[in-house]
């Protein structure tokens, strides 16, 4: 399971820091609890490499985790054939690791049963091939599309890595697109930036008939123009999420707070802080998102490695299940494997 020519790294992707890591360790809380990881990748890159075996190193740290969600990264796509096509051999590279998961003879976890792959919308009604070629090669695992649209004015951002343009969720074509998804049944997970979220919300006003998953909390930034202000971020990006929560074809993944990009620098710390630290620190944002969506509507989510920069697996859903522990029984079953399992019809 090699690439003969790993990717390149991905601008806003940092490898994780092995021997950092290895500072804390915590025994997993509740080990009971089912998971649902709704939100992993797989790749080999000129820079890192997690693939299956890194996966299951991390999903067997001592939490009960019964499966996961992939979603793309610009994966072993295809050498040859047309341009458009290229990003179903993601689709087909993860397909078959799931297979190999199924066979039960991996452990009890049921590797990406669920799978989020890209296709360019802006191809507008011309992806419709596109989006069945990836159903046919998800052999009934494919669940929807991510289109990464982060983007902001600041030369210090780094934009995301479809390259996107300025205002790409209310572009006309790019909505000709979108609106070949709900038909297939497809989901949209929408990855972008805190100041664009108004953007979002334009688009899932649009299409109330298409499940829209905000990934990573709405992507608050915190480094370039927005260093050393959370506190007009938060302010910015909790009214944006209220008003997206009015819009019920619209669910959230509560994570990627770990990121480099973001407002928190455990990462720079001499060591990894414990889950009670990293609990405290995310409440807020994580207490927000509940509040305005529902544990109905809300779903915890890993985003490693890309997250692992900050802490471990085990110490990540520590820090999850520390936030969720005044939650009722009903609730704590959505946030951790309900809403995703619902979503991605696991």
């Amino acid at each position: 399971m090699t690439s003969q020519t790993p990717t390149p790294p991905l601008g806003n992707v940092f490898p994780p820091n092995a021997d950092w890591l290895a500072q804390r360790h915590e025994a997993a809380l509740e080990p009971g609890l089912p998971i649902v990881d709704p939100h992993h990748h797989l790749w080999e890159r000129s820079d890192h490499r997690y693939l299956m075996q890194d996966l299951l190193d991390d999903t067997g740290a001592g939490h009960n985790v019964i499966a996961t969600v992939f979603v793309e990264c610009m994966a072993m796509y295809r050498a040859a054939g047309p341009e458009e096509a290229k990003p179903v051999g993601e689709t087909e590279f993860v397909n078959g690791v799931a297979a190999m998961s199924a066979s039960g003879g991996y452990g009890t976890t049921r590797l990406c049963a669920g799978i989020v792959g890209f296709a360019d919308l802006m191809l507008g009604d011309r992806v419709t091939p596109v989006l069945e070629a990836h159903v046919r090669a998800g052999g009934g695992r494919f669940r929807g599309i991510r289109h990464a649209a982060g983007w902001d004015a600041s030369p210090d951002i780094r934009n995301s890595h479809t390259n996107p343009p300025q205002g790409l969720l209310g572009d006309a074509t790019f909505r000709a697109g979108f609106a070949r998804l709900a038909p297939l049944d497809l989901t949209f997970d929408a990855w972008l930036y805190h100041p664009q979220l108004e953007e979002l919300l334009g688009l899932a006003r649009a299409f109330p008939g298409t499940t829209i998953i905000l990934d990573h909390v709405g992507g608050p930034l915190g480094y370039g123009p927005y260093a050393g202000k959370s506190d007009d971020t938060f302010q910015q990006w909790s009214s944006s999420i209220r008003a997206l929560a009015a819009c019920p074809n619209v669910v959230v993944k509560l994570g990627g707070l770990g990121m480099r990009i973001g407002v928190f620098d455990f990462h720079k710390r001499a060591a990894p802080v414990p889950s009670q630290d990293l609990a405290a620190a995310w409440k807020p944002w994580i207490d927000t998102c509940i509040n305005a969506f529902g544990a109905e509507r809300c779903m915890f989510e890993s985003n490693f490695p890309v997250d692992k920069i900050t802490c471990s697996y085990a110490v990540l859903w520590n820090a999850f299940k520390r936030l969720a522990a005044g939650a009722s029984p009903s609730d704590k079953a959505a946030l951790f494997s309900g809403t995703a399992s619902r979503v991605y019809r696991l």
